[in-house]
C-alpha cells in the first residue's frame, strides 16, 4: 500500500474515516523543477512510484507501478501548470475512474521564500463505494504513506535543478 498522511480534524485512530488526507511539504527547488517532478514520468520515478506513465492532459490516463506488486490505473483531473496537479486512483482494474469508486489526490503548489509549498490532498471517502472499515484501513496506510513520500521528494527535490 502506497503512503499516505491524514489530517482535515478527523483521526483515523480507531477505524474514524477523515474527510481527507492532506500534507505539506517545502521543497528547497523553484516552482517549475517542482512542477516537473510531480508531472514528469521519469522524476515520478525518482521519489514514487518504480514505474510510472501518465499522459499529462485533462482526461489523460496513467499507471503507477510499485516494487511490492501494486499497481494502480488513474486519470488526470486537473493540469493548472505549476499550480495544480490531480488525478483519480484506486479504481477497479478495467473500470473507468468515476466519483463513487476513486480516490482524487491533489499536488497544489505555491512559491515560498528558498523554494516551493507543496500541498497533498487525498480524498474521496464520502463518495468511495467502500465500507467504513475498508476505508478507515485506507486512510491510515496512506496517511502515514504520503509523509515517507513526501520526505523522499523533498530530500530528491533539493538536489535537482
Amino acid at each position: 500500500m502506497l503512503p499516505r498522511n491524514a489530517t482535515s480534524g478527523c483521526s483515523t485512530l480507531g477505524g474514524v474515516v477523515p474527510r481527507a488526507i492532506e500534507k505539506e511539504v517545502v521543497i528547497e527547488a523553484p516552482l517549475e523543477v517542482v512542477w516537473r517532478l510531480v508531472t514528469d514520468p521519469e522524476q515520478i520515478r525518482q521519489w514514487f512510484a518504480d514505474e510510472a506513465e501518465v499522459e499529462l492532459r485533462v482526461g489523460g490516463n496513467g499507471r503507477l507501478r510499485f516494487k511490492s506488486g501494486d499497481s494502480y490505473q488513474l486519470q488526470v483531473e486537473a493540469l493548472e501548470p505549476f499550480r495544480r496537479f490531480a488525478f483519480r486512483w484506486v479504481q477497479p482494474e478495467g473500470s473507468p475512474a468515476r466519483a463513487n469508486n476513486t480516490m482524487l489526490v491533489e499536488f497544489m503548489l505555491e512559491p515560498e521564500a528558498g523554494g516551493t509549498r507543496l500541498r497533498v490532498v487525498e480524498s474521496g471517502f464520502d463518495t468511495i463505494d467502500w465500507s467504513d472499515a475498508e476505508k478507515a484501513k485506507y486512510a491510515e496506510g496512506h496517511s502515514r504513506g504520503w509523509q515517507v513520500i513526501l520526505g523522499r521528494l523533498r530530500d530528491y527535490g533539493s538536489s535537482v535543478r
